[in-house]
């Protein structure tokens, strides 16, 4: 099953005529994707990335992973922004699949942070996977040489070449120099794939499969969205709706999308979005601010300002169709709390309820918004949902003339940064 995508709650804000008004800009944008004649070509390489992972590559993955859990009691995952999130977001999403444990480097650069972790894993057997294009991005590049640096305490020189896994270009770069000299196993990140859009890629499926994860499924659920979302227009494109509504909504001044969901393990798959969509439209003075909520927590913290705050805000939410688990309500026979009207209800119904009051209440508190349902918190299901971003993203992009493939500003901050320190 496909997600769906409910827009009821746009209504006099944005109209199905007004998404409508779009569907020829849309199709240009598909056909400027798929010719490769669109801003930032070079760089669609995930367009057709979930068709083009052989299965053989992720049997391969699989094996890997049962043999570094063989002799592993954790993964450090080293890697930051796409090299790090989409990690995190599987794993959180997919909560208690990881057959091992995994820790986390090279996303910050907090020493008592670096400090916990080493304490952490002291007495554990570690396998590390290091992931960065060119070895010299600032946060992974130190974590590197801090962790092997500590595990050279713990194991020689041939026990790391088994522990050490480095993911980085084919042919040049820093990392690629170390892993040659040192005899690292090594794979392959595409040179037509940047960091947000790699999740599919070995930066993703690596120390996924060596967690434990199903990339099977989750290769097999992105496969099914790319041929779903192979269909150029509004009408028959979910991701092509869904970036047609956020365009429109920009255009009358709705100038932050907050990605809100009920369901917590959507935390960390809401932190990769507002990658995927900050860095991709955020330039030449453009850009839809993302933001997120993980309700209904967030609902005490941030609804008063959702319900009555500035109106500049729409949202889209995340709902989950079926959980994996049911837990009934007890009946007390005191009621003291007044609950006994959900008593026998499983707790994933009052939880819908609470989505649709929120949804409602908002919409008429002047936030439109929109529902992306997805079926089941699986695998399958998280594979169609990072290919759905990516297509609506580039579409995105190209219907507000910006290269949604490219991140200019990035360097700005770098540049100071290594003056600062004699780089």
């Amino acid at each position: 099953m496909g997600l769906r995508l409910e827009t009821e709650n746009l209504k006099g804000f944005v109209e199905q005529k007004d998404i409508q008004a779009l569907n020829e800009d849309v199709k240009r944008a598909h056909e400027q994707l798929e010719g490769g004649t669109g801003a930032g070509s070079d760089f669609t390489g995930w367009l057709h990335l979930p068709s083009l992972v052989k299965d053989g590559f992720l049997d391969e993955l699989v094996a890997l992973g049962k043999e570094v859990r063989s002799y592993s009691d954790c993964l450090i995952s080293i890697g930051i922004g796409g090299s790090y999130l989409g990690i995190r977001s599987t794993l959180e999403f997919l909560r208690g699949e990881a057959k091992l444990p995994v820790y986390y480097a090279g996303h910050n650069m907090s020493v008592d942070y670096m400090q916990a972790l080493m304490e952490e894993v002291r007495d554990k057997d570690v396998s590390v996977v290091v992931i960065s294009k060119s070895g010299t991005t600032t946060e992974p590049a130190l974590a590197f040489r801090i962790i092997k640096e500590f595990l050279k305490k713990k194991y020689t020189e041939q026990e790391l070449q088994k522990r050490i896994i480095c993911v980085t270009d084919a042919k040049k770069g820093a990392l690629r120099k170390i892993a040659d000299q040192c005899g690292y196993r090594t794979y392959v990140i595409p040179d037509d794939v940047g960091g947000r859009f790699s999740v599919l890629t070995p930066v993703g499926l690596v120390p996924l499969a060596i967690a434990g994860v199903d990339v099977k499924s989750l290769v097999k659920g992105a496969r099914a969205a790319e041929k779903e979302y192979s269909i150029a227009g509004v009408s028959n494109n979910t991701a092509h709706a869904y970036a047609a509504a956020r365009f429109q909504l920009f255009q009358k001044g709705k100038l932050i999308e907050v990605l809100s969901s009920f369901y917590d393990n959507m935390l960390s798959v809401n932190e990769w979005w507002k990658q995927l969509f900050g860095e991709s439209e955020g330039k030449n003075g453009k850009g839809i601010f993302p933001a997120s909520l993980i309700l209904s927590t967030d609902l005490h913290s941030m609804g008063q300002l959702m319900q009555d705050g500035v109106r500049n805000i729409f949202e889209t939410f995340v709902d989950i169709e079926r959980s994996n688990h049911q837990i009934h309500i007890p009946k007390d026979p005191e009621n003291i709390d007044g609950f006994n009207c959900v008593a026998g209800k499983d707790l994933d119904f009052v939880n819908k309820q609470a989505y649709k009051a929120t949804a409602a209440a908002h919409y008429e508190g002047g936030v439109p918004n929109m529902t992306i349902v997805l079926d089941k918190p699986d695998a399958f299901h998280l594979g169609q949902l990072y290919y759905f971003f990516e297509k609506a993203v580039a579409v995105s992009g190209y219907l507000l003339s910006v290269n949604p493939f490219d991140q200019p500003g990035v360097e700005s901050y770098k540049k100071k940064m290594f003056d600062l320190i004699g780089k």
